[in-house]
C-alpha cells in the first residue's frame, strides 16, 4: 500500500482471467482457506478519489490450491513479466496521464529493460495510441487488452497495479530501489521523443539581439484563456522573445507537440494541465505559472511548483489581480466570490471548481506581467 496506490507483486504460478478480472496464484500448499488469502485491487493511483475509481475495473487476487479443480487451465504461458494497470480514472487529462500513468509505469517497469508485457484493464485506445512511443519504449511486446481476453495467460511473474510515489509528477529516488529521478523520467522521453536540447539558451550581455529566447504560451479555448492574446505575444517580443502560441488537447500529435516545447526556453500559461508539458522543456528552462482568482495556491504548488525542482527548471509565478479575472463581470466586486475565495473554499472543492477553474478567463495587466517576462530573461543571463 502507497499513499495513492495500491499494487502486488507476485512470483509463482500465476494465471490472468482476464474477462472475469481474476488473478490466480496456483499454491502446492494445502488446507488453508481461499478467503484468507484473496484481495482486491483496482490498479489506477487515485485511490483516495472515488471520481476517480468509479470508472476502474475492480480485480480480485486470489491464492488457489493447485490441485483445486476451479483453478483455470492455462492456454497461453509466458516467459516475460507483466504489469497490469487501467487507464480509466482521470486518464485524458493531460496532467493525470502523466501523474497517474506515465510516470508511475515508469518507476514500476523502467528496470525491465523492455523484457515486460502490459496488460491493460479499462482500455482506451485513443490513449494507447497518443502516448505509444511511451509504452513501446517500456515493453518490447504486444499491449493486451486483458478485459476482452477469454484465454488464460499465465506468467511466473506479474505486478498488480503501479508504484506510485507520494507527490505529483516526481519521483522520490530513495523509494526506488535503482535511484530513479525525475531526471532520469525527463531523458527517458528525450530518448523516446528525439528531443535534440538538453539545455536552454544561455544568454550573455555581449550578444547580439539576434540572439532570442523562445517563449511558448499555452492557450486554452474553453475556460482559463487569455483574454487579450495578441497585446500579451506584442508585449513579449519587445522585450526579445520569439514568441510560439500553442495549445494541446486529446488530438494533438505528442511527439511534434514535445518537439516544439522543447524548443522554447521559458513556457507559460494559466494553471492547467497544459504546463504538464513542462516536463519536455530542457534543463535550465524557465516555467511561469499564472494563478487565476481563487484560493488554490496549495494546489498551484504542489502540482507545478514543487516538481520544477526535481525537473532542473526555474520557477516564477504570477498572482492575477481582481481587475484581470473576468468573473468581475460576472458578480459584484463586493461578492465574496471576488472579495473573499477563502470563504468559498470552505463549502468544498467542486464548488470551488466549478467558479475559479472552469467559469473564468483572464486578462492579464501586461503593464504589470511585464516584469514577470523581464524576470525570466533575466535568470536566462545568469544560470
Amino acid at each position: 500500500m502507497e499513499p495513492r496506490s495500491d499494487f502486488c507483486e507476485i512470483t509463482g504460478d500465476i494465471r490472468v482471467h482476464g474477462n472475469s478480472s481474476f488473478v490466480h496464484i496456483a499454491s502446492l500448499q494445502s488446507g488453508f482457506l481461499v478467503e484468507k488469502y484473496s484481495w482486491n485491487i483496482r490498479p489506477y493511483t487515485r485511490r483516495a478519489a472515488p471520481s476517480a475509481m468509479n470508472s476502474v475495473k475492480n480485480w480480485s487476487l486470489s491464492l488457489v490450491n493447485a490441485n483445486h479443480n476451479k483453478i483455470p487451465h492455462c492456454d497461453l504461458h509466458h516467459s516475460v513479466p507483466a504489469v497490469l494497470f487501467s487507464i480509466g480514472g482521470f486518464s485524458g487529462n493531460h496532467f493525470h496521464d502523466f501523474s497517474d500513468l506515465l510516470i508511475p509505469l515508469f518507476i514500476t517497469s523502467n528496470h525491465f529493460n523492455g523484457e515486460v508485457q502490459f496488460l491493460v484493464t479499462d482500455y482506451r485506445p485513443w490513449w494507447i495510441s497518443k502516448f505509444r512511443k511511451v509504452l513501446e519504449k517500456l515493453s518490447k511486446y504486444e499491449i493486451i487488452d486483458i478485459d476482452k481476453q477469454e484465454t488464460v495467460r499465465c506468467y511466473s511473474s506479474i505486478i498488480v497495479g503501479l508504484k506510485c510515489h507520494d507527490n505529483e509528477l516526481r519521483i522520490d529516488p530513495s523509494k526506488s530501489p535503482t535511484g530513479l529521478s525525475m531526471k532520469d523520467f525527463k531523458e527517458f522521453l528525450r530518448s523516446t521523443y528525439s528531443l535534440k536540447r538538453t539545455e536552454a539558451i544561455k544568454l550573455r550581455d555581449s550578444e547580439d539581439r539576434t540572439t532570442r529566447p523562445r517563449l511558448m504560451i499555452i492557450s486554452r479555448r474553453k475556460t482559463r484563456s487569455f483574454m487579450n492574446l495578441g497585446i500579451i505575444t506584442k508585449a513579449a517580443k519587445t522585450l526579445g522573445y520569439e514568441v510560439v502560441v500553442a495549445e494541446a488537447n486529446l488530438s494533438t500529435d505528442l511527439s511534434k507537440f514535445a518537439q516544439i516545447v522543447n524548443s522554447c526556453d521559458v513556457l507559460m500559461g494559466v494553471h492547467g494541465a497544459g504546463l504538464t508539458n513542462m516536463v519536455f522543456l530542457p534543463d535550465n528552462a524557465i516555467l511561469i505559472q499564472i494563478l487565476p482568482l481563487g484560493q488554490i495556491d496549495k494546489l498551484a504548488r504542489i502540482d507545478f511548483e514543487e516538481p520544477t525542482m526535481d525537473m532542473n527548471l526555474s520557477y516564477l509565478e504570477y498572482k492575477i489581480s481582481i481587475k484581470e479575472s473576468t468573473l468581475v463581470s460576472q458578480y459584484p466586486v463586493d461578492h465574496d466570490i471576488i472579495r473573499n475565495p477563502l470563504s468559498v473554499g470552505k463549502h468544498g472543492w467542486n464548488l470551488v471548481s466549478s467558479i475559479y477553474l472552469q467559469k473564468q478567463n483572464v486578462k492579464l495587466d501586461v503593464q504589470r506581467f511585464r516584469s514577470t517576462l523581464s524576470r525570466a530573461m533575466e535568470l536566462l543571463h545568469y544560470q
